[in-house]
């Protein structure tokens, strides 16, 4: 969550990799993987308006654009792949952006815009891989996917025009209005839908395709599925501890296993396979990359949320996770969700609880809630409200409980829960506090260090370096594709994450 995030977007469609759910049989061989999907031929000058318009809006929702020295690289791959598929004449058609989000993730949308984040960047291993998943996300784009799934979808305007919703770890830690839909209905099956496992292989099929013209190796995708499905294993079995949600992939996709085999099998029927995988320059590059939360976003350790420069903690209960996204903190559990955020205020606490009614409830609808109670939480001026809504499920009760930090500063909770069960949010509430100068000096950023195996060194007494209280071996093989019965070799290459 950044400082000063108070305008309020709509959310916007994306083409995720991690959205990997639904049935449907396997895609055919990756040589008719084209004639399948009906793939785009070209931009339309209607998709490049589309992309242009919504291009800005992702890089707020997703933690902008990284500005490392990695960028120019990753610019320069993305485009050479996404040049594989036709859609574009030249390099420039296409819009390459590193984004600065903790999440393993990448996507793309009409118009030649693709995205990868600096997360998915770091448990890669190879060029290849690299030029493998951008070359997915390019795959959903020119075969049509999000235009196929809005047809069977009713449409929603607060979500945007630009295609289906791909993933809701993309979209959960952005937009306000994704209570008030749960609340109201309002696009509740968009953000439920995802692609098909059908459409999932197609792109497979396509980005493996694209990899073997490029030059690169089509094994490339299959070992890049491999390691998220293990890092993704990592985050479910970590989530109790460091309450972040599992990635979107691990807990939707019906068979990841079965994706990497396809993958790997298909890959192999194609004439010339073996390309380049381009390790050493990857890691030449990736080497000082940002990992996990930016500390000016602020941190998530284990149920607490800092924030170092904002001097603000809060802690979720127990059996609840968040996900930090870049304008707000969003809490999920059985219990009931919610968001932590900010809005603009002048001093009147009326007015901002008022206002953040009126946003959830979004365009066109309105929150009829109680009288504004006033209190104080931990030293700092508080007021909260409810409201009694009947939504889609039954009754519910949404509340919004707002803190001064200052004369013309504020942030809030707004939560839903089951009708009778708000109570359930009461000690997190009560848990917000001012983080002490020692405290938020104390919060540290982690990143990727490439290090050169040495004699002696093992997998053990590296991984005993990594900057984590808690499955450090686990994580360090996950991050290099390693087994824990393989060996080091002097001068090898290896990421380790330190502070």
């Amino acid at each position: 969550m950044r400082q000063f995030s108070t305008k309020l977007m709509s959310a916007v469609a994306v083409i995720a990799l991690v959205a990997c759910t639904g049935s449907g049989a396997d895609a055919g061989a990756v040589q008719s993987a084209g004639s399948q999907a009906g793939e785009a031929r070209s931009i339309s000058a209607a998709e490049k308006r589309q992309g242009a318009e919504a291009h800005p809006q992702l890089l707020e929702e997703f933690g902008g654009a990284y500005t490392g020295p990695q960028v120019a690289y990753v610019v320069g791959v993305g485009q050479n792949i996404a040049v594989q598929s036709g859609l574009g004449n030249a390099r420039s058609d296409f819009t390459v952006t590193l984004l600065n989000s903790p999440v393993n993730n990448a996507f793309a949308i009409p118009g030649g815009y693709v995205y990868l984040t600096r997360q998915l960047m770091a448990l890669m291993n190879d060029e290849a891989e690299m030029a493998g998943v951008l070359g997915h996300e390019v795959g959903h784009v020119a075969a049509r996917h999000s235009e196929k799934r809005q047809k069977a979808a009713t449409r929603n305007n607060i979500l945007g025009i630009l295609g289906q919703i791909g993933s809701q770890v993309l979209l959960g830690d952005s937009s306000l209005g994704r209570i008030g839909q749960e609340i109201f209905g309002t696009g509740s099956q968009l953000l439920t839908l995802k692609y098909s496992r059908k459409q999932e292989y197609e792109a497979d099929d396509l980005g493996i395709r694209y990899l073997a013209s490029a030059g690169y190796d089509p094994q490339a995708l299959s070992s890049m599925l491999y390691s998220l499905a293990a890092q993704s294993a990592i985050d479910a079995r970590a989530a109790g501890r460091d309450a972040r949600s599992a990635p979107e992939w691990s807990s939707t996709h019906p068979d990841p296993a079965r994706r990497v085999s396809r993958a790997a099998t298909n890959a192999s029927k194609l004439a010339g396979s073996g390309g380049v995988r381009n390790r050493d320059q990857f890691l030449q590059s990736l080497d000082g990359i940002l990992y996990g939360d930016d500390p000016k976003q602020g941190v998530i350790e284990g149920n607490s949320f800092l924030h170092r420069d904002l001097k603000l903690k809060f802690t979720i209960p127990n059996g609840f996770s968040m996900q930090n996204g870049a304008r707000a903190v969003t809490i999920t559990g059985s219990g009931g969700q919610g968001q932590f955020t900010t809005g603009a205020y002048n001093g009147n606490m009326a007015t901002y609880i008022d206002a953040a009614f009126k946003a959830l409830a979004g365009e066109g609808k309105a929150i009829s809630h109680g009288a504004i109670e006033r209190t104080t939480v931990n030293g700092l001026p508080a007021s909260y409200a409810m409201a009694r809504v009947d939504s889609n499920n039954g009754p519910v009760d949404v509340t919004v409980f707002a803190y001064e930090f200052s004369k013309s500063s504020a942030f809030h909770f707004a939560t839903i829960a089951p009708a009778g069960s708000a109570a359930v949010f009461s000690p997190m509430y009560q848990s917000i506090d001012r983080l002490s100068a020692t405290a938020a000096a104390a919060i540290r950023a982690r990143k990727v260090d490439v290090v050169t195996v040495k004699n002696g060194d093992t997998i053990s007494s590296l991984s005993s370096r990594m900057a984590y209280t808690d499955y450090q071996q686990d994580r360090f093989l996950v991050l290099n594709r390693l087994r824990a019965t393989d060996g080091l070799q002097a001068g090898q290459k290896v990421k380790i994450i330190t502070y």
